[in-house]
């Protein structure tokens, strides 16, 4: 797992930062929700809150973001990204 924390300053700086560093290398980011973790994906997605994640879906995620969403600071843990499948078919 890969460690990373924000720790800016100001309302939701921290957060900022932490969504746009995801942005930057293709992570999806689930739905702010107070106290609780973000989930994270590589590619695409739309992730729902925490709390409407059930055992299956949490274990199906790539990581999480996780700290005070407001003040700061933020930490991601996210497994190291999937090499993408090619090859003829």
């Amino acid at each position: 797992m890969e460690r990373v924390v924000f720790e800016q300053k100001g309302d939701f700086a921290a957060s900022n930062a932490a969504e746009a560093w995801c942005a930057e290398r293709g992570i999806s980011v689930g739905i702010m929700e107070r106290g609780m973790p973000r989930g994270l994906l590589y590619g695409d997605f739309e992730i729902a809150k925490w709390h409407n994640l059930n055992r299956a879906d949490r274990a199906a995620l790539d990581g999480r973001m996780t700290g005070d969403m407001r003040h700061g600071p933020v930490a991601i843990e996210i497994a190291p990204a999937r090499p993408a499948s090619g090859g003829a078919a």
